[in-house]
């Protein structure tokens, strides 16, 4: 544990540095396109600060190379540089498109790309299926059914990108508690360290989130932008497959869980989806809506989840909060009902389902009853721009 603290640190500390420079440098030389229609923010912020979280991401992933507690990561090494390769991939395109716009198709391309070199380069892979016993697919099969999931998971937490310190925010509890899940996981299968691939991913995420979540906060000084977002989700992904990799399979036997085989059994799967159910949700109901509108997928609008609590009336800041409500409801729900399926632990079961009804019936009532405060003023912090004139003239997203 001591080394994944270390980990955690160590990437929000190079992060929280990086971030201030790359704000620093955005305005200095007017790096930031203009406001939008579907923005909520008023006066124009640099979106750079995935380049930040990338930085900090990778720098902590090669000093890991160094540490003898993670020596089984890098041997061999290709699955790490293929993780790098791909978020480097992704974090390039993703400030293109933040100052330049990329057709929706480049980005694509290069989405299932990164994809690609995970899988292919990295032998990440979902090779199983835990339902009821142990299913295996086949290699094609396993290579489309990981491609896919990490392209979805990718733009899903993309598209939840409109707020103050949302994605940062529900990415930084989602992820935490995805690494109690690998790690209490990694603990019960019986492996002889509890070292998980998994469960360093996380470590990591949760320490660049943290990094960069000061300088986000409502109101925000810059924002993650696509390079940040979709990394995030890249690695999101990453980390939730490596689980089906990592370690002994025999983890997944519903055999092995005392109460309930069934949620047992789906648990392991379970879990990573709903640490971003949010996100997907949100995300289908938006290719929903844009297809059915004739539309491309990744057509922008001012439609999404965020939006909408706006138009119930929330403050900005009071719908991330609520945002951050239903993730750690819903997460933890689920969590507990894990632990619950261990023989030492049988009134954990019981109690992730009532904290799940309870949590999820407050979190609804605060959903339909949104803060009668001011609106934000969104004043502009010291060193940006007091009006639009002041935008370096970038094309909108």
């Amino acid at each position: 544990m001591k080394q994944y603290l270390f980990t955690l640190i160590l990437t929000a500390s190079i992060t929280f540095a990086l971030t201030w420079a790359v704000w620093r440098l955005s305005m200095k030389f007017k790096l930031y396109p203009g406001i939008r229609e579907r923005d909520v923010h008023k006066t124009p912020k640099p979106r750079l600060g995935g380049v930040a979280m990338f930085i900090g991401i990778a720098i902590a992933i090669l000093i890991s190379a160094a540490n003898p507690f993670f020596e089984r990561m890098w041997s061999p090494p290709q699955t790490l540089w293929a993780i790098l390769a791909a978020a480097a991939l992704i974090a390039v395109v993703g400030v293109i498109d933040d100052l330049w716009d990329l057709d929706w198709m480049i980005k694509l391309a290069a989405q299932f790309l990164a994809a690609g070199i995970i899988t292919a380069w990295g032998g990440l892979q979902i090779l199983s299926l835990p339902i009821g016993t142990m299913v295996l697919v086949s290699p094609w099969l396993s290579i489309a059914i990981t491609m896919v999931a990490i392209v979805v998971v990718m733009n899903a937490v993309n598209f939840i990108d409109g707020l103050d310190g949302l994605v940062a925010g529900v990415c930084l509890i989602a992820n935490g508690i995805f690494f109690v899940y690998s790690y209490i996981l990694t603990r019960d299968s019986g492996a002889t360290s509890y070292f998980n691939l998994a469960t360093f991913l996380a470590a990591v995420l949760i320490g660049a989130c943290l990094g960069f979540l000061p300088f986000n906060w409502s109101p925000a000084k810059i924002f993650m932008g696509d390079s940040g977002a979709l990394v995030l989700g890249l690695l999101m992904a990453t980390s939730a497959i490596a689980v089906t990799t990592q370690g002994d399979v025999n983890a997944f036997d519903p055999a092995k869980f005392g109460r309930s085989q069934l949620l047992g059994a789906f648990i392991p799967i379970v879990l990573p989806l709903v640490i971003v159910m949010l996100p997907l949700l949100d995300f289908g109901l938006a290719v929903f809506r844009r297809m059915r509108a004739g539309k491309s997928p990744f057509a922008p609008d001012r439609k999404h989840l965020h939006h909408r609590m706006l138009d119930l009336g929330h403050r900005d800041r009071d719908a991330v909060l609520v945002f951050y409500a239903w993730t750690a409801v819903i997460s933890l729900a689920v969590l507990l009902m894990y632990i619950g399926t261990r023989q030492d632990w049988p009134g954990g079961y019981v109690g992730g389902i009532v904290f799940g009804v309870v949590g999820a019936a407050a979190c609804l009532v605060v959903t339909r009853m949104p803060s009668r405060h001011s609106p934000r003023t969104d004043e502009p912090s010291e060193g940006e721009p007091q009006t639009l004139e002041a935008t370096k003239p970038l094309e909108p997203r």
